[in-house]
């Protein structure tokens, strides 16, 4: 197979090359980023693309939506999306439209050699692959509305049950107060609280439901 690598880490991506050289297939391109990803992938038309899903610069579902751009420009597109946790809302997001040649799965997965291997076989075939743990995520977040939050909005309704306003959220995370009040907006939504309701009602509501998660 013909294979293009995205992941910004030097030492996965250099491993993956390795790995997939012994194997008997080509890596066409090996790139850091999701923008170059997309280049990669719309120029070299690959039998399969990996691509990690968090990447610079915010770290954070970078190649989710690389991976999903490719997919709109290039509907045959066969992808398989390595990801360090389980974050059930990418899942969805990458599987909403025709999951043939769609593939999630977790990056322990990769050191399974000869099943992550066949997993790639599986994808670049036109098959799905989702990992275990995935599927055990989203029958879980059938029970758990807290399920459905990323890892990164886990992290402000934490800090937003301190008590912290989202320009002290923006400064403990190192992101921009536009970028928290996003995350706030999508915590609202994934927990059904309605935009009618106050604000500081909200984000009551929505500690209110971390505190009986975690209790």
């Amino acid at each position: 197979m013909r294979v293009v690598v995205a992941d910004d880490s030097a030492l996965l991506r250099e491993g993956l090359q390795l790995l997939l050289g012994e194997a008997g297939h080509e890596v066409v391109s090996a790139v850091r980023d999701g923008p170059s990803y997309v280049e990669a992938m719309l120029r070299e038309r690959p039998d399969v693309g990996i691509v990690d899903v968090r990447m610079p610069p915010s770290h954070t579902d970078e190649g989710l939506r690389a991976a999903l751009e490719v997919r709109r420009t290039w509907q045959e597109a066969r992808v398989m999306v390595l990801s360090q946790y389980v974050v059930i809302p990418y899942a969805e997001d990458l599987f909403a439209g025709d999951p043939s040649g769609t593939g999630y799965l977790l990056k322990d997965r990769v050191s399974e050699i000869d099943d992550f291997l066949d997993a790639l076989d599986t994808v670049a075939d036109g098959g799905t692959v989702l990992d275990p743990a995935v599927v055990r995520g989203l029958m879980d977040r059938r029970r758990d509305p807290l399920a459905a939050l990323t890892p990164r909005e886990r992290e402000v309704l934490t800090l937003m049950a301190e008590g912290r306003s989202n320009t002290s959220i923006a400064e403990a995370l190192v992101v921009t107060v536009g970028a928290v009040e996003k995350h706030t907006q999508r915590i609202f939504a994934k927990l059904g609280l309605s935009p009618d309701d106050d604000a500081r009602h909200r984000r009551v509501a929505a500690v209110v439901r971390l505190l009986r998660s975690s209790g």
